[in-house]
């Protein structure tokens, strides 16, 4: 069946449209939409941001840095809800202009630094404390390799895929095949990676793994966008053991559940200021949905 959307010959922006859920906060244009300051905890790092899979990257990364003993790593974290526009609060287009989560902001020195885009925190907060980034040249460069694939690689998956397969209101046949042929291609390339290596970088649990892991290993359970039937993602055996294996840690388990607002209410905690808050406000709400 034919098309009957035809381009205009200059775009103008429809407010309000868009077909998916999305719609009422895109816009073509940056900057701040009202004014909101940001809250500031106690410790030096201030994260603002959301469990997604690019929010879930750091804060993985904060608690593996705690369990090796980093005291420095202590955090606040604030929730950014993206669906009630708090990114385009005059507060965070500060530390972001680009109005994306997550955002950081070091206290640590003489004056606050403004850390913003998932990788560029990793690889700052990896170099700030001296973990999870080899310093042997071959490990390091293969770490980045697998960091920048992730970074690009992503946006098939969440921007194209995601949002054909999962948000549009109008189903299409040609972009859902292309973007979902494509990130079963990047599926295969880290199946194939995975086949005869413990970790995506090599022998070292390192940041590439934390950026990847939220993303294509939470596809791979079934986790993302509902889409793992489609997918056939019990195809890729080794990007499933390899998922279960960073799954079972501890540390991540915690920063799983960090800025979490959905979901199973023992896997949430909406804000993070002290360790003990994952013991007190899990218990917490366990007897909420208990009552």
């Amino acid at each position: 069946m034919a098309n009957s959307y035809s381009p205009p010959k200059v775009w103008t922006w429809d407010k309000g449209a868009g077909g998916n859920r999305f719609a009422s906060i895109n816009r073509p244009v940056s900057g701040a939409t009202h004014d909101k300051d940001l809250p500031v905890g106690k410790h030096p790092l201030q994260l603002y941001s959301l469990a997604t899979p690019n929010g879930v990257k750091v804060t993985i990364l904060l608690e593996e840095l705690l369990a090796k003993g980093h005291e420095g790593a202590e955090y606040d974290a604030w929730l950014i809800d993206i669906n009630e526009g708090e990114q385009f609060g005059s507060g965070f287009v500060a530390i972001n202009p680009n109005s994306k989560i997550p955002a950081l902001v070091d206290r640590s020195g003489d004056k606050p630094r403004r850390v913003f885009e998932s990788g560029s925190i990793l690889v700052y907060l990896a170099e700030k404390f001296g973990d999870f980034l080899p310093t042997d040249p071959d490990k390091r460069t293969e770490t980045f390799n697998w960091l920048m694939w992730q970074m690009g690689a992503a946006p098939i998956l969440g921007g194209g895929f995601g949002h054909f397969y999962s948000y549009a209101d109008e189903k299409q046949k040609y972009p859902i095949d292309r973007y979902a042929m494509e990130v079963k291609r990047q599926l295969d390339v880290l199946d194939k990676t995975l086949a005869d290596r413990e970790f995506i970088a090599g022998d070292e649990y390192t940041i590439a793994d934390m950026a990847i892991m939220p993303w294509y290993g939470a596809l791979a359970k079934g986790l993302l966008y509902d889409a793992g039937e489609f997918l056939s993602v019990q195809d890729y055996k080794h990007v499933i053991r390899w998922t279960d294996q960073i799954y079972a840690r501890p540390a991540v388990q915690r920063g799983r559940m960090v800025n979490r607002g959905w979901g199973d209410p023992a896997s949430q905690l909406r804000e993070r200021h002290d360790t003990s808050d994952f013991e007190t406000r899990t218990q917490d709400k366990i007897g909420e949905a208990a009552e």
